[in-house]
């Protein structure tokens, strides 16, 4: 049998591979006898071990109880948390926990769809994109892709938060991928704006400098209406839970709202565009 040798500090996967392989010839286990306390294929872990394939939040979890190691600090679902957000923005990790369990999401988007709205060839897109320019790895990128879908599968929970976009006219007008992947994603913002939860419109060029956001911005409001805001630099995200901070905030997405095109004119410029018409 052909044994591959691991290399541990060539990024945070073959890590967790080698320590899952570590782990298990400890216990003087094969892959055979791993796979069948996880419930998954010899071939499936010794991807693994090698990096060839990333671990799953289910492949970890099973791994943490075939180990004995669910909910200690060296559980392997930690590690791989780690692993995930590893390419995220500070602060960002912490935001989308807040997101999940929000009564109410508000959220404006300058330049891209937000992640909430994104299908997943346009999050493919992007995550690419920035792999080619060296920003993050592949992993990284795959990492990102995969937190998307995450994000909204918790929209979908059994009493979903009303959400409300607003999208700079720019997120509509900017090509990501080929041609086919901007049409999915526009089509995407018109399923979304029917969804009985939500409501969609778009901040049009022509309202100048009565925008009153130059940058994206997410206010949440908790089940016991508390609220927070979220906006990032560059470098970082920020999570402001104060209220004198957060309220000013939230008084101009009201004025953004009120100054943006209503839904169904919104719905109508995204339809025009999908048809090519100016």
């Amino acid at each position: 049998m052909n044994r591959k040798e691991l290399h541990p500090d060539s990024s945070p996967l073959a890590a967790f591979g080698a320590r899952l392989r570590s782990l298990r010839e400890g216990r003087g286990w094969t892959q055979e006898d791993l796979a069948e306390r996880t419930e998954y294929s010899s071939v499936h872990i010794s991807a693994i071990e090698t990096a060839r394939k990333p671990p799953t939040l289910r492949f970890v979890r099973s791994t943490d109880r075939a180990f004995g190691t669910e909910g200690t600090a060296d559980s392997f679902e930690r590690q791989w948390r780690e692993i995930r957000h590893g390419s995220l923005l500070e602060g960002f990790p912490e935001y989308v926990g807040h997101e999940g369990r929000a009564a109410e999401i508000r959220l404006y988007e300058v330049g891209v769809m937000p992640g909430l709205l994104q299908t997943p060839e346009y999050a493919t897109a992007l995550a690419e994109s920035a792999v080619k320019r060296g920003a993050i790895t592949a992993e990284q990128a795959w990492e990102r892709v995969a937190l998307v879908a995450e994000r909204q599968a918790a929209l979908v929970r059994t009493r979903p938060p009303l959400v409300f976009v607003v999208l700079d006219e720019s997120c509509l007008r900017r090509p990501i991928g080929e041609p086919a992947v901007m049409d999915a994603q526009l089509a995407r913002l018109t399923e979304f704006a029917e969804l009985p939860n939500t409501v969609l419109q778009v901040a049009p060029f022509t309202m100048g400098a009565r925008r009153p956001f130059n940058l994206p911005v997410t206010i949440l409001t908790m089940a016991d209406r508390s609220l927070m805001s979220y906006a990032e630099s560059a470098q970082r995200g920020h999570l402001e839970r104060d209220g004198k901070f957060v309220l000013p905030v939230l008084t101009a997405y009201h004025q953004l709202q009120a100054e943006a095109c209503s839904q169904a004119e919104s719905v109508t410029m995204v339809n025009q565009l999908r048809k090519g018409t100016p």
